[in-house]
């Protein structure tokens, strides 16, 4: 199988680059800006791939604020694009989403369902929400996951970084953080999803599957985690969404149930917990 990665320089396509069988084809910005759908056909039609992933995405939740074309552009309007280049070449897509899709219930307290009614709270959520529509209007057997809080030791490009990563630098720079307690979801591990991913592509799996790390943490308590286990001596105060003044709302819950993957793979998610202590003992600085 060839298998085509639109966004691989990011952190879960360097990672899944390494993960799949067969040909991989990463296709990066320079190759074809995945905003110009008359190149990014183009390049698919000469690389003719039998699975193309897409792990592109504008993921500057703040900056969609201001600049919500942006954010369409890329989540929305190429993701059709893409849709309609892998109906016409026969190719299975798979596109990552994102837990903000979720966010209107503000009295949710259990994990999202994929057949659980969305609600974005943001610009960025709407454009993925979008996103996804469109891609299921016009493939309805592309393969969509939602996944979260995605963290891996290739980082995040134009965002510095990844949490872990962050927190840990500001931590050791200030030796005190602040840290919001009222978001609560499932930070997720890259290589953790990466391998569920393949696993996912053995199967005849389409339409939205959700796939995270299990459990679930406010952002506050996964910044205490991540200093527990690197032994950082760091003072972390809970603060609310309202006191950190992003640009953004953020959903206050936003866990999502990852059953539907156990269903078609027979496998279960790792911990959040367990996830994180093997990427602070992989030495990754």
């Amino acid at each position: 199988m060839k298998t085509a990665i639109i966004g691989a320089n990011g952190q879960l396509g360097r990672d899944l680059i390494s993960l799949l069988d067969g040909e991989v084809i990463p296709v990066s910005r320079a190759d074809a800006d995945f905003t110009d759908h008359a190149a990014m056909r183009a390049k698919l039609t000469e690389l003719a791939p039998q699975i193309v992933i897409n792990c592109a995405a504008y993921n500057l939740v703040d900056k969609a604020e201001s600049v919500p074309a942006d954010a369409l552009a890329v989540n929305t309007w190429a993701a059709k694009n893409l849709a309609e280049v892998c109906r016409d070449l026969k190719a299975r897509l798979v596109h990552f989403s994102t837990d903000y899709v979720f966010g209107f219930d503000s009295q949710r307290d259990r994990p999202f369902g994929e057949d659980d009614l969305p609600g974005p709270v943001s610009n960025y959520g709407l454009s993925k929400l979008a996103g996804e529509y469109a891609i299921r209007a016009v493939l309805p057997e592309a393969l969509i996951i939602r996944t979260c809080g995605l963290y891996g030791r290739h980082g995040v490009g134009g965002k510095g970084g990844n949490f872990v990563e962050t927190m840990k630098r500001i931590g050791r720079e200030r030796g005190a953080v602040k840290v919001v307690n009222d978001q609560r979801c499932t930070p997720t591990s890259t290589v953790d999803l990466g391998q569920a991913t393949v696993r996912l592509l053995k199967t005849s799996a389409s339409g939205i599957v959700h796939i995270t790390n299990t459990g679930s943490c406010t952002w506050f308590e996964f910044a205490t985690e991540i200093f527990r286990l690197t032994g950082l001596s760091v003072q972390v105060t809970p603060i609310t969404s309202a006191e950190f003044g992003a640009a953004a709302r953020r959903p206050p819950y936003s866990v999502l149930d990852t059953r539907r993957y156990s269903e078609f793979t027979n496998e279960t998610m790792p911990r959040w917990e367990d996830a994180l202590a093997r990427y602070t003992q992989s030495g990754q600085e």
